[in-house]
């Protein structure tokens, strides 16, 4: 990360516990396996006990009902995730120079993947995938945007700003926690310019040979949908020619890509954010995308309007906000991603494309395509799968932790 500015200096680092547990979870009998297989989640049901005094936030050890040491973590009386686990070696600490390692563990990998580019933007920090449950950074040229997500980083927030300034130089850092995940947790929700300076306006970043402003301040998530890379460039290739709808296009990279890339004749994107659709707008113009037009609309409401008017396109981009947020949701999440994708079949003439995403983690990819296959059923429309993809690189899957696959992208004809 050298290739960052530095800064004149880092944040004080405040006095820390030296890392090892001040208490001890107790699982209930037959609890241990998935933890001896370093799942990080361990939820409240597992827990038969806590022994010792222990404060949200505390390390903690997670013991076997033997009482034998399965591993260390962090606990939250708040969360139905109890403890968050990190290390499965009972010498290490979960001290500053821990959260260290795994920093430049994880930035080593972006490295390597080719997206340490200073004008670029990419995650440099996934949660689970990286062993920083709770954890999510994210990159914009030279500034840096957190979304936390568990109590135990929020608590250490002050330590892990200090170490990202150390490891990654950036010239700022925005903090970003999500309303339904901070009550989740117990976590002071707090947004804005954390450590550093701000940059005058919106960054621009480069993504495919495009060009993006990001508003870090107010954006959706930390500013911009980067796990969507790669399937913005793989979409592009299939509309050529086509008339593309875009729904819930937020800052319009789907859209742009298409028109830029794809050489769609016409590309509409609807957001029902007026923000959103300000940002879409004026990256269209950044990338002179004039054949791409944009508006405020609900999602569901617009494919409805645009059927009962008869209107037809080669292409639809379904890339809808999460409509799950924890197992009892699920149910009715596959109810919507049906409607809608019945939607947007309707709207799709012969052969044309629907490029269809789901971020809602607890949707299986198999839930995911059982639900196709009811709108096929239901439509008379023959769906075929032509790709199926998920998130770049820069968010890798832990196969220890298979909630970390969160996104689907189906690239798919309709006959």
């Amino acid at each position: 990360m050298s290739d960052m500015p530095s800064v004149s200096a880092a944040p004080t680092l405040r006095e820390t516990a030296p890392g090892f547990a001040v208490a001890q979870a107790i699982l209930k009998p037959r609890k241990a396996r998935p933890f001896y297989g370093r799942h990080p989640w361990v939820l409240d049901t597992a827990i038969a006990r806590i022994e010792g005094n222990s404060q949200d936030g505390d390390v903690v050890d997670l013991l076997s009902e033997s009482a034998k040491f399965v591993a260390r973590g962090i606990f939250n009386s708040q969360s139905r995730i109890r403890v968050r686990l990190y290390t499965w070696a009972n010498e290490e600490a979960l001290d500053n120079a821990f959260w260290f390692r795994r920093l430049r563990t994880a930035l080593e990998l972006r490295k390597q993947l080719g997206l340490i580019d200073p004008e670029g933007g990419a995650r440099l920090v996934f949660s689970e995938a990286d062993g920083l449950s709770g954890l999510v950074v994210d990159r914009y040229t030279h500034w840096l945007s957190i979304q936390v997500t568990g109590l135990g980083m929020a608590r250490r927030l002050d330590e892990i700003v200090a170490l990202l300034v150390e490891a990654a130089h950036p010239r700022g850092i925005f903090v970003r926690t999500e309303k339904g995940v901070a009550q989740a947790e117990g976590i002071e929700l707090r947004d804005g310019l954390y450590w550093g300076e701000a940059p005058k306006g919106p960054v621009f970043i480069s993504e495919n040979g495009l060009r993006y402003g990001v508003d870090l301040a107010e954006g959706q998530k930390t500013g911009f949908y980067l796990d969507q890379r790669d399937n913005r460039r793989a979409a592009a290739e299939y509309f050529l020619g086509r008339r593309v709808l875009d729904m819930f296009c937020y800052s319009g990279g789907f859209s742009i890509n298409a028109a830029v890339h794809g050489h769609a004749h016409e590309v509409l994107g609807f957001d029902s954010s007026q923000k959103a659709i300000a940002l879409a707008r004026a990256n269209a113009e950044l990338n002179h995308a004039h054949n791409v037009h944009f508006d405020v609309a609900d999602g569901f409401k617009a494919l409805e309007g645009l059927a009962a008017e008869r209107q037809r396109f080669g292409g639809v981009v379904l890339d809808p906000p999460k409509f799950a947020r924890n197992r009892a949701a699920v149910d009715e999440a596959l109810r919507a991603y049906h409607r809608l994708n019945r939607l947007a079949v309707d709207v799709l003439e012969p052969g044309g494309i629907l490029v269809t995403c789901s971020c809602s983690g607890q949707v299986s990819r198999e839930d995911f395509t059982y639900m196709l296959v009811g709108v096929a059923q239901q439509t008379g429309r023959e769906i075929q799968v032509l790709e199926m993809r998920g998130a770049a690189p820069d968010h890798p899957l832990a196969v220890t932790c298979l909630e970390s696959e969160y996104l689907k992208c189906f690239i798919c004809r309709v006959i």
